[in-house]
């Protein structure tokens, strides 16, 4: 990772130019850094990736608009996703942007896009939450799980985050009844049994954790890590509905997606304070680097967000 300079991108059909301000830093952009596992490749480049800059959240301002963009004009504050948002201007699909709200910060809009949205399809649209479960968060201080423990707790859901001992004051600042060390204690050996079951931290167990579900819970796993540079953990994706079939419990997982209308839920949920983006670390672009090195070591508690101006 260095810093270099490049052309000013320029938006085509259905595209916006934007400003950038400030861009959030999730696992995602690491993937398309590394290209593990290889699968992605297939996607986003064989032999490097298609798009050299990094950084896929982002908040700022549209600078210019393409053919057929009648969502935005010059001078709107947004947030959402860009291709290369690690820069002084990135070009975005108009369809996964939406206006900020103007209660909330530039540093705050930058980093939902992805780990916001993910969470709330995860809870929401396939967890289905209701008011008085039992919800479990695997990785509740990171990025997703920061999120989903705010939207479940929200819906009325009594959540427990899995966190290191060392961020369960941040996890239950985030509306989490109780915490679980997961450095110490052996979640899927716990007698307590869930509605629902979040796993953004895709290192057990399909089995192992279908095993703490109540008998009509569900578990919804959101990404993967430590699965191998191969698929990365997509097994455990593919193989969780097969499961489903013997058990009257529901296996699942889902890639997220945008669109106008789920950026525009998310813009709102923002605006009335039922999520509060958790930044929990601010870099220049200049230490991206170090960003990134703090991200894979697990420092971060939160998001972090890189602030644009800065490198000037």
């Amino acid at each position: 990772m260095q810093l270099a300079e490049a052309a000013v991108p320029t938006p085509t059909a259905g595209q916006v130019l934007i400003e950038v301000r400030a861009a959030g830093l999730d696992r995602g952009a690491w993937h398309l850094m590394a290209g593990l596992p290889y699968l992605t490749r297939l996607m986003f480049g064989l032999r490097r990736p298609r798009q050299p800059i990094l950084g896929m959240e982002v908040a700022g301002t549209v600078a210019a608009v393409g053919d057929g963009v009648s969502r935005f004009a010059v001078g709107d504050d947004v947030f959402g996703t860009a291709d290369g948002s690690f820069a002084e201007f990135a070009v975005a699909d108009a369809a996964k942007l939406a206006l900020k709200p103007a209660s909330v910060d530039v540093e705050g809009a930058a980093v939902v896009a992805v780990s916001g949205l993910t969470a709330l399809q995860a809870v929401q649209d396939v967890g289905e939450v209701q008011a008085g479960q039992r919800v479990l968060v695997i990785g509740a201080s990171g990025g997703v799980g920061s999120f989903a423990v705010q939207i479940a707790a929200h819906a009325g859901a009594a959540v427990t985050g899995v966190a290191s001992g060392a961020k369960a004051d941040f996890v239950r600042s985030l509306g989490a009844t109780d915490v679980i060390d997961y450095t110490s204690t052996d979640i899927t050996a716990t007698t307590d049994r869930f509605d629902l079951i979040i796993d953004t931290n895709g290192r057990r167990k399909v089995r192992l954790l279908q095993r703490i579900l109540t008998p009509t819970g569900t578990l919804v796993i959101v990404g993967g890590e430590d699965g191998g540079k191969l698929t990365g953990g997509i097994q455990r994706q593919l193989g969780a509905p097969i499961r489903s079939l013997s058990t009257r419990r529901r296996l699942t997982f889902f890639i997220s997606t945008a669109n106008p209308a789920r950026m525009e839920q998310l813009a709102h949920l923002l605006e009335d304070g039922v999520i509060t983006p958790a930044v929990g670390a601010r870099y220049s672009l200049g230490e991206a680097r170090r960003a990134m090195t703090d991200l894979l070591a697990g420092r971060i508690a939160g998001k972090a967000v890189i602030r644009i101006p800065d490198a000037a």
